[in-house]
């Protein structure tokens, strides 16, 4: 499948999902996650989710990770949509969130944090492959993005669905996962 068919199909198997579904497959994200042995990060970034999208959160993940680390630090991204680029914020105690005109969850403060700082990357995704690759909303944010970051900063992806079997399309610019995690197993690539 194209990377717009998969996008097709998967945006209409998430939106299926009950809200019961949803929070089930949520809980398993969390113990999947914390089945890993997770290397230690001190500089994370997340996401908000669309929930009516029915995107996985990494919220409860990141909370699993401050509780083991009380000094982990969480940034969140906000998108440049004149050259697809995205700027990272530091979470602090006055950070809100606002939708931007793509109905995406963007901090209204925050520090700037480059790059080449953070640790970890928690990756929105439609879908992935079996070697890693995923399929986001289109726009390659993310992939700009990831090119910036250090290389040995670990990009994982979360998905309530298992991988498909290929991405017809993928080419030099998309930018694999290190792990991607699923209700039911943790896939490492």
């Amino acid at each position: 499948m194209t990377k717009t068919e998969i996008r097709k199909s998967f945006a209409a198997k998430r939106n299926s999902l009950t809200q019961r579904e949803v929070n089930t497959k949520q809980d398993l994200l969390l113990i999947r996650f914390q089945e890993m042995a997770i290397p230690s990060a001190m500089l994370v970034h997340a996401f908000v989710p669309m929930y009516e999208r029915n995107e996985p959160d990494p919220g409860p993940l990141v909370d699993f990770m401050h509780f083991r680390n009380p000094a982990l630090s969480v940034t969140y991204a906000k998108i440049n949509a004149s050259d697809c680029s995205m700027v990272h914020f530091l979470e602090d105690d006055q950070m809100d969130f606002k939708e931007n005109s793509f109905g995406i969850p963007e901090p209204t403060g925050g520090a700037p944090v480059l790059e080449t700082d953070i640790d970890m990357v928690f990756i929105p995704l439609l879908a992935f492959d079996h070697e890693g690759n995923r399929v986001g909303y289109g726009k390659g944010y993310y992939d700009r993005f990831l090119a910036k970051c250090r290389k040995d900063a670990l990009k994982i992806g979360l998905s309530f669905f298992p991988p498909v079997d290929s991405i017809e399309d993928v080419d030099f610019f998309d930018k694999k996962l290190d792990f991607c995690i699923t209700p039911e197993c943790v896939y490492a690539f």
